[in-house]
């Protein structure tokens, strides 16, 4: 029989054990054996492409996850930035990112040791980050963690519909980008199929190579093309846009409101530690070299043009980028969606039900999706709201706070199962770099930033309305 993955805890750390069992009831032993090769044959392509939990698939998740449709913004947010801004934006909030996803992974880790310690068995349940937290903390800070959370996930998921209609215009434009959002919607309803974190193995890895093309199109495409005649450069030139720009960046690098979810499908969580780290320095492999290179060529031509895609020349290379980018926010409207359809699976009580029950109780999470993507169809703009009042307290504010009120007491600090790192200056240090990244993130991201995402979320209201059918269209002739 195949071997079954039990995981446990043992004074704190986990083990990996393999049970073998035996032959089936029933059956003799020539009966096992003819089975036995087309039994894991299945098993092998299953789990190859289907079922993961591997330290890289972590990665994937991660690395896909966090570079999606904001790799067509971050040209837009450098001409509202400058250049020199942009990159230290980039590699500022990327840091700060990778700390906060070490921060809930260890949150993940000690949470998850104190209940199993106390028997309770997860194999049949995701555990998610408000749980974590009202283990740890109580209601209040659940409440707070799952207010925050789903929030962003559903306007995460909202934006990532927006952008397959903007993207999908530049190769046919016979069709408004609203009734593209319709179309894209119905597609992207076929994420309730999908069970678990565990089952984007082949996804996450697509994905990537997607963005990597993608990513690389952008930056190759824009230096051939060549400075425009006339360029101009005047970024930073305006307050208001300048702090839109820097909340679109701490979007991008606040892809980690799954992160506890993704933990938790490893086989061997305790690993996630470094990984969102890695991926983030991979992933500004990709947006680094192509946002400035968008910048340099095009400058404040950007600031109308909020979609890469929209001022490079139609070719086979664009084409293929922007389908490839397609098929990549569908695998990220699905990671964006998947905590969100835990979520209501646990409120309606059927969490631990059949596949095919959990998919059509999902069902209904995709409605406000699809009916808000119609209403606010600002692709760009959007993401800097969302940035500045939901990702500051989602994966910078409340982890960090979380972090410190979890190890206040001595006593929790002497049986944390995660120590900080003596690198790092131990807890002393830690709670310093906490102190920092609420203070930076209250102060610059949801202050600041709030204030400018607000004023230039408002102003595509006035000029283009809600509903609008087709945001930032060229004028037909």
């Amino acid at each position: 029989m195949a071997s079954e993955k039990v995981e446990t805890i043992v004074a704190g750390n986990y083990l990996e054990m393999e049970r073998e069992g035996g032959g089936g009831a029933g059956g003799g032993a020539g009966e096992a054996g003819s089975a036995a090769p087309s039994r894991r044959s299945k098993l092998a392509v299953s789990s190859l492409f289907w079922h993961g939990g591997s330290v890289y698939d972590a990665w994937f998740s991660c690395a896909s996850n966090q570079v999606a449709q904001v790799l067509l913004t971050l040209p837009y947010s450098f001409s509202q930035l400058g250049m020199a801004s942009g990159v230290t934006f980039q590699v500022l909030y990327g840091l700060m990112g990778s700390w906060t996803a070490y921060l809930i992974s260890v949150l993940y880790v000690e949470y998850r040791s104190r209940k199993e310690r106390d028997k309770v068995d997860f194999r049949n349940h995701v555990i998610q980050w408000f749980e974590v937290l009202d283990g740890l903390l109580g209601r209040h800070w659940r409440n707070a963690g799952l207010f925050f959370n789903c929030t962003f996930l559903l306007f995460g998921s909202v934006i990532q519909l927006i952008a397959c209609a903007s993207n999908i215009y530049y190769i046919n434009d016979r069709l408004d980008k609203r009734t593209w959002t319709y179309i894209f919607g119905a597609c992207c309803a076929t994420t309730v199929f999908v069970p678990s974190f565990h089952n984007y193995r082949v996804w996450s890895f697509l994905g990537l190579l997607m963005t990597t093309y993608t990513a690389w199109y952008l930056t190759v495409a824009a230096l051939l093309h060549g400075k425009v005649e006339g360029v101009t450069h005047t970024g930073p030139n305006k307050m208001v846009l300048y702090f839109t720009g820097a909340t679109n960046i701490l979007y991008t690098f606040g892809g980690h409101a799954v992160t506890v979810e993704i933990m938790h499908a490893m086989w061997k969580p305790q690993k996630f530690k470094l990984i969102y780290l890695v991926a983030t320095l991979y992933v500004l492999t990709l947006t680094l070299p192509s946002a400035s290179a968008m910048y340099w060529t095009f400058g404040d031509m950007l600031l109308d043009h909020s979609n890469a895609f929209s001022l490079l020349p139609r070719t086979g290379f664009r084409d293929t980028a922007v389908v490839l980018m397609l098929v990549h926010q569908f695998i990220t409207f699905g990671f964006a969606c998947t905590p969100l359809y835990f979520v209501w699976e646990k409120a309606i009580g059927v969490h631990e039900a059949g596949v095919l029950r959990r998919a059509l109780a999902r069902l209904p999470v995709v409605l406000p999706i699809w009916f808000l993507a119609v209403i606010f169809p600002f692709f760009g703009p959007i993401n800097s709201t969302v940035g500045s009042f939901l990702v500051s307290f989602t994966v910078y504010i409340i982890p960090a706070l979380a972090h410190m009120a979890t190890f206040l007491p001595a006593q929790a600090r002497e049986n944390a199962v995660e120590r900080p790192p003596r690198a790092l200056g131990g807890w002393a240090g830690t709670y310093a770099a906490n102190s920092f990244v609420v203070v930076w993130v209250l102060v610059v991201g949801f202050g600041f930033g709030g204030w400018a995402s607000t004023v230039n979320f408002v102003r595509q209201i006035k000029t283009f309305g809600l509903f609008t059918k087709c945001y930032q269209c060229p004028p037909r002739h």
